[in-house]
């Protein structure tokens, strides 16, 4: 297995440039399509892992499994694959490269690292919409968090990352997330961290509720930097409001979210769908004549008026 650098070119096609994102699978990079002459984003496995032999099976297929699940996802709200190759060489997902700016970055941003309820419900709300195609096509993301929402200059909002994507008839333990840091257990579901059961669409739904908590009091449900403990509090320990931080937030919007963060699938929003109208009450007003006037380019942190609808509403 080649290990992948700078200025390597992929299939005489695909040029390297630079790394944008690392993870236990592999790397995200920036680059090029040169026939085509456009960025793209490369996701490549890591050649460390790919070098052991025990693992070296799961890696593939577990692989194999992104690129067939992510190829078949075409909606506003979710990046698009232009390309995958799955072989004992070369492992790499051609993706589209989203000029945008990251929820985690934004929270950065922030000087008290909040958003307002309508922006708040407008960022969820599209997230929900993505994850309606994403669920119709019988696939659960298994890995939304901050670093994983992209917010364009246009206001679109973009999930990211299907690493973990996982087609809700497989069960195979084998392919079940392991080693990951404490970013990435920060929305994840009781189920998934308890490995019980079969994983569906209210996994990711349950990360929704933790990024909208998030977004209203500017840190996680459970804010702490232990791994262990918060796997603890994520099984077992209630959520706390937004009252808690001492943030308002309207009595049915604290509902949905206590709803989307209950520890059994069972007492959640049945689908994404359904989670969309309950936040369309706290959307943005629309504005008629925002198209006809001149104004300051499009802030990132005012996610777009209208979200793009969910299929099927």
């Amino acid at each position: 297995m080649q290990a992948f650098a700078p200025g390597m070119v992929l299939h005489d096609r695909y040029r390297l440039e630079s790394v944008l994102g690392r993870g236990v699978m592999g790397q995200v990079w920036q680059g090029s399509d040169l026939r085509l002459d456009r960025p793209v984003a490369v996701k490549t496995i890591a050649s460390e892992l790919m070098a052991v032999e025990r693992g070296r099976d799961e890696a593939l297929a577990r692989f194999g499994r992104e690129a067939r699940a992510a190829a078949r996802l075409d909606h506003p709200n979710v990046t698009t694959v232009y390309d995958a190759s799955v072989t004992e060489e070369t492992c790499c997902l051609v993706m589209q490269l989203v000029d945008g700016t990251t929820l985690d970055y934004l929270f950065d941003q922030q000087e008290d690292e909040r958003f307002d309820v309508p922006t708040a419900a407008a960022v969820a709300a599209q997230l929900c919409s993505g994850l309606s195609a994403v669920h119709a096509a019988g696939l659960v993301h298994r890995d939304l968090k901050t670093q994983n929402v992209m917010v364009r200059s246009d206001g679109i909002v973009k999930i990211l990352d299907f690493g973990l994507v996982k087609l809700l008839a497989d069960v195979d333990p084998r392919l079940t997330m392991t080693g990951e840091g404490i970013g990435n257990i920060l929305c994840a579901s009781p189920e998934l961290l308890s490995g019980s059961g079969t994983l569906d669409g209210r996994s990711d739904l349950y990360a929704v509720g933790c990024l909208l908590h998030h977004m209203l009091t500017g840190a996680p449900p459970f804010a702490t930097d232990q791994p262990a403990r918060l796997v603890s509090c994520h099984l077992g320990e209630p959520p706390p409001s937004a009252a808690t931080s001492g943030v308002d937030v309207p009595g049915p919007l604290q509902e949905l979210i206590t709803a989307l963060l209950a520890k059994n699938p069972d007492d959640r929003p049945a689908s994404a769908a359904e989670v969309y109208v309950a936040l369309a009450p706290y959307l943005p007003s629309p504005d008629p004549d925002r198209a006809s006037r001149r104004g300051p380019a499009e802030d990132p942190r005012r996610p777009f008026h209208v979200p793009q609808g969910p299929r099927p509403l």
